[in-house]
Parts: structure tokens; sequence; C-alpha cells
């Protein structure tokens, strides 16, 4: 193999597949990053056996060929030349030879042979979403999931499509977000649990891509295409629970204030909060009071009194202040309304005038 790329190219591309490569004694070429010349473009491979990724770059041929080379020490090496470089790749007697205006350096190679292969998904089931709203979609709910792997429905997103939306859903059963999408068409999209460690590294791979993305799936893996990317991921066998049972129909108080108070007042109260990182919320529409209370029997206790506008009825509730501060970054909206239904039943958290984010937390016993 002979070929000339862009370094600031090739560079990308390896940083994203090295992420995605595996550690595993008995199969090291899982390690590396396959590069693969052909046809006037070079693919880049990687896979940890639970998730593959191909990229595609424009590069000059000189000669075809396959090479397998360490990710994380090739990576290492084309973060440390210069910036507007050319690279030359070169395979040579078992290493590859990578020379640049002032560098050249030989690194071993290791046998492409024992590389699985990435399986090609056709398009029987499929739809399409640009790949904003689907980073947008997994980044809004992925931390609700469990890291657990006892129950893989729990440590997994759940994708499906209703009324020309698309959601996106995840919960460890404490706590459970939700994140509603517009699409165009859905196609024959059914649903597909994603498992956790994987919508983390289909978030970073998309995360900076601005394209249509083609997503394919059958009974074992999902497909996400765009040009130059092809990601696949395995898929959970399992059913989602049905979380729309839990969701409040009805409520009995409601709080609305502006989202950055709340922030605030989570982040002085963890500095008091005990090992349960519990807060307590107390909520007084006929004295027109929201007020959270943080109690640590070492440290002391703090009130904080948050400006909001307050309805219903009289309610003390206790939460677990880190589940509610996870889910800032994902309301759009400046202004937050918290609905309650009883001292023993889910908080629901929604963004004023924004229907597309649900967050409902489950509170804590006292």
């Amino acid at each position: 193999m002979k070929i000339e790329c862009s370094k600031e190219k090739l560079q990308r591309a390896v940083s994203k597949a090295e992420k995605i490569t595996g550690k595993n004694a008995t199969l090291p070429v899982l390690s590396c990053v396959v590069l693969e010349a052909k046809n006037s473009v070079l693919i880049v491979r990687s896979t940890n056996l639970d998730i593959g990724i191909e990229f595609t770059i424009p590069v000059k041929v000189v000669k075809e060929g396959v090479v397998a080379v360490p990710g994380s020490l090739f990576l290492s090496y084309l973060s440390n030349i210069g910036v507007d470089e050319t690279v030359t790749l070169e395979s040579v007697k078992g290493n590859i030879l990578v020379t640049s205006s002032r560098n050249e350096t030989q690194i071993k190679s290791l046998s492409n042979e024992d590389f699985p292969s990435i399986p090609q998904l056709s398009g029987d089931k499929s739809c399409v979403i640009h790949s904003n709203q689907l980073v947008s979609g997994l980044k809004s709910v992925w931390y609700s999931a469990s890291v657990s792997s006892m129950k893989p429905e729990l440590s997994s997103v759940y994708m499906y499509p209703d009324k020309g939306n698309l959601y996106f859903v995840a919960t460890d059963s404490f706590r459970l977000a939700e994140k509603k999408i517009k699409t165009k068409e859905s196609g024959s999209f059914e649903s597909v649990l994603i498992p956790f460690r994987n919508v983390q590294e289909i978030i970073r791979v998309f995360d900076d891509v601005n394209d249509e993305l083609e997503v394919r799936f059958d009974n074992n893996q999902v497909v996400f295409i765009t040009d130059g990317i092809y990601l696949i991921s395995r898929i959970v066998d399992g059913t989602f629970p049905d979380y729309k049972q839990i969701i409040p129909s009805l409520n009995s108080s409601e709080v609305i204030m502006l989202k950055q108070d709340l922030q605030q007042a989570l982040k002085l109260s963890n500095v008091f909060s005990d090992n349960f990182n519990q807060i307590t919320m107390i909520i007084k529409p006929s004295d027109n009071v929201f007020e959270i209370l943080s109690k640590n029997i070492d440290k002391g206790e703090h009130r904080n009194i948050i400006d909001a506008t307050l309805r219903g009825d009289d309610i003390e509730i206790n939460f677990n202040h880190k589940y509610i501060a996870d889910m800032f970054n994902s309301v759009n909206s400046d202004s937050l309304m918290l609905i309650f239904n009883g001292e023993n039943k889910p908080m629901i958290i929604r963004g004023v005038n924004d229907d597309s984010f649900m967050y409902l937390v489950m509170p804590l016993n006292k």
C-alpha cells in the first residue's frame, strides 16, 4: 500500500476510529485501525466487536493495499506533526512508513487477516434523520440510562417513531428522560435499544457532522450512514418498560422559575447535602414560597428561597439533587416548570413553551 493524503483529514478519521478500538488479549488486532487503500479513497476501520466504524476519505492511491496499525500509537504520532502537512503512508516489510515534509517514521503493523469484517446492512428497515437531530436526541437522554448491565434494556437508549416524531428515552428506574424530535418520514423504522456505552461513541462520531443520516436496522444491529461515515452498533434484545404508565396525568402543584435560579440553588445545596445527595423541596403556593433545604449532620444546613410562580397544593418532597442537575443541558427554555402530583409521586420537569423534552424524577423516601 502507498498513498498520499491530507494529514488533517486522516487525523480526524483516526482520532474517532481509535476510540472504538478494543483491548483483547486473544485478538490483538482489535487495538488497531485498519487502513485500506483502493479506488482513490482510504477506508479507516475499527471495532471493539460491540460497535464498528468505517471512515472513507479521498486520497491519492499510488498502490492499493491493506495495513493494520496500532490505533493509539498512530494517533499520537499524527497529533504531533505539523498542522498543514501532506503525509505519505507506505507499507514496507511489516511496517508502515509515514513520511511528511519534516518527518519520517516507521510504525510496526500487525496482520489484518484476523480483523473482523464489519457487516453491511441493507436498507429494508430504515429512516432518515439529520445528524444534529440524532445527536440532540441522544445527548438529551443518555445520562439517564443505567450504568449497570444487570438489566440491559435499562442500560440503553430507546428510540421509536410515533406520529411523525422520533422519540429518544432512557431510564435507570430512578429518573427518566424523553426527547421528541420532529422527523421527515420514519419509513419502516420501528424501535431499537442502543447500548448506553455505544451511545456515547455515536454522539462523539457525529457531534461535528452536519448532514442527513440514513438509519438502517435489523434484529441485531443498527447502522448510521452519511457521506464518508458508516457506523454499526449492536442493539439490545429486550423490551423497554412501558414508561408512559408512570407519567402522572394530573398535577396537584406547579412551580415555574428561571432555569439559572434552580441551577444556582442546587449548587449551593450540594455543599450541605448528605451522603444520599438529598434535598427537600418545600412548595407553599398559599404563602407564595418555594424553598430548597439541604442538611448534613457534619456540615450544617442550608435554606434557599427561589423566586417562582406557584399554584396548587402545599407539598414537601425529597429528591436526589444530582438527578435534577443532570437535565439542565437538555432543556432549551430559560424557564422551567416543575409539576407535582403528591408526596410519593414523581416530579415532572419541562421547559416552559417547550414540549420536546420531559424529565421525570422519583422522590426519595423520608
